[in-house]
């Protein structure tokens, strides 16, 4: 309070002086006799409106003492709690702060819009999805349907996959209501049971197969050597970057509480792989509507798992070691070290990938495809028993493993791809268990996504099931007698 009087007395003091040099300046003093001969004093001030010139008296230095006066006002006003400056103050910050929120109710409506766009956009995703998928089932089923026009008598019209009297088909995962344990039948491609000459010229079939006969026992039981692979199908692209390879499989055997129609997917970029997917159906999996999803106790390396009789063979991570997982107690049934076999990426397909060790399935059993260091990189072919693990007979092709993109069994047969990037390769190689024999091949083979990191045989549908660049595909096989 003492330092604001004296602030105070300052401003009175220097206001006084102003006002005195002003009047100084301004003012005049006039001595005379009046009429009655007295002495008579008059004082003169002109006024600040109609003064005509002004004092020479107020120069810079009265404009310097006028602007310090009014900050020494300002400051005994602010120090005394005065309206005036704290007024414009105040009525800045609330300009500000309404121009704030303004802002903020403006970004509230963009973020708004944008949302409402995003979910627009969202939904137009799941209707293409919708539609992509309904024109692959359309696309299916137009394949099996039959031919309209007659083949001529001496052109062959079945391939050695044909068995008679299967009956009707159905969609290429969908089982025959009734259907009885270990019946396969109903689950055969359709395109094989009534596929006439004029749609198998459309897909370009690079040879011929004779029709099933009596005196032929290979074409009865459906087992033949691989002829041709169909176009590549799509059925589902995985959404992230973990899908950008990995493994689906069908039990061509299933136990319960898994239905024949059940269908599994590993996706397998990462450190630690351990989660596999179920899906009911075809449906279901090109939707992305897992029905389980089991979590593996062990990581799993690469794409070489398979599945079998109610269980998922799989190399576990950075080992030689083979796991039989048994899906309905979901725990390791059986493990076992595959002997000498290289693993994490000594003897991988020529992708990568550490596909050191691969599994396979065919109607001849479960296969596992490796090399070891005796065989000097070149493909060793093993038959396991299902249960134990146990090697029960090993074969030592002359290929190099790692010249090779991919490999898979088809009746006691082993097949070699070409290449995994381009976009048309060949199956290039094959090797029969039963004579040990090998020969060289060019049955053409399609990579469509040029990145082909898995390619296995699905007896249960004669296809091949692969994964392409993060699309799940499969092909057509067809198989028989070469002439």
């Amino acid at each position: 309070m003492i330092y604001l009087k004296m602030w105070s007395l300052a401003v009175v003091w220097i206001s006084s002086l102003l006002v005195s040099a002003q009047a100084q300046g301004t003012a005049s003093l006039w001595k005379g006799n009046d009429r009655s001969g007295r002495c008579q004093y008059s004082f003169t001030v002109d006024s600040p409106k109609e003064a005509s010139c002004p004092s020479a008296s107020t120069g810079p230095e009265m404009e310097a003492l006028k602007a310090r006066l009014g900050l020494l006002e300002v400051l005994v006003a602010r120090l005394a709690g005065g309206e005036a400056p704290g007024t414009v103050a105040g009525a800045g910050l609330q300009e500000a702060h309404s121009q704030a929120m303004r802002d903020k109710a403006q970004l509230q409506r963009e973020k708004t819009q944008l949302q409402r766009e995003k979910d627009r956009l969202a939904q137009q995703v799941e209707d293409l999805q919708k539609r992509v998928a309904e024109l692959q089932k359309e696309a299916e089923r137009l394949r099996s349907r039959p031919c309209p026009q007659a083949p001529p008598p001496s052109v062959p019209q079945h391939d050695s996959g044909l068995r008679p009297g299967a009956g009707p088909s159905l969609s290429h995962l969908a089982s025959r209501p009734g259907r009885t344990q270990g019946d396969t039948s109903s689950l055969r491609d359709s395109s094989w049971h009534y596929g006439g000459p004029a749609y198998q010229e459309l897909k370009a079939e690079v040879a011929e197969v004779p029709a099933p006969s009596p005196e032929n026992p290979e074409d009865n039981t459906g087992c033949g050597e691989l002829l041709s692979v169909g176009e590549p199908v799509s059925h589902r692209k995985a959404d992230s970057i973990a899908g950008k390879y990995g493994v689906w499989m069908q039990d061509p055997e299933p136990e319960a509480p898994y239905g024949p129609g059940m269908l599994w997917r590993v996706d397998t970029v990462g450190s630690e792989v351990r989660q596999l997917f179920g899906y009911e159906d075809m449906q279901q999996l090109s939707r992305g509507f897992p029905t389980k999803v089991l979590l593996l106790p062990e990581a799993m390396e690469s794409t070489g798992a398979a599945m079998y009789r109610g269980s998922l063979y799989y190399q576990r991570r950075r080992s030689r070691t083979l796991i039989r997982y048994d899906l309905a107690s979901e725990s390791v049934a059986a493990r076992r070290d595959l002997p000498h076999a290289g693993f994490h990426g000594q003897f991988p397909y020529s992708w990568g990938g550490y596909t050191d060790i691969d599994f396979a399935v065919d109607e001849e059993g479960l296969w596992v495809i490796y090399s070891t260091n005796k065989a000097k990189g070149a493909i060793v072919l093993s038959q396991l028993d299902p249960h134990s693990l146990e090697v029960l007979r090993s074969w030592e092709t002359n290929i190099r493993k790692t010249t090779v993109a991919n490999a898979f069994m088809i009746c006691g047969r082993l097949y070699t791809v070409a290449s995994y990037t381009s976009p048309n390769t060949t199956v290039n190689y094959s090797f029969d268990t039963s004579t040990s024999q090998s020969k060289a091949m060019t049955v053409p083979f399609k990579n469509r996504y040029r990145y082909n990191s898995m390619v296995d045989y699905n007896l249960v549908q004669r296809k091949l099931f692969a994964w392409d660049n993060y699309h799940i595909v499969s092909y057509d096989v067809r198989l028989g007698k070469q002439q």
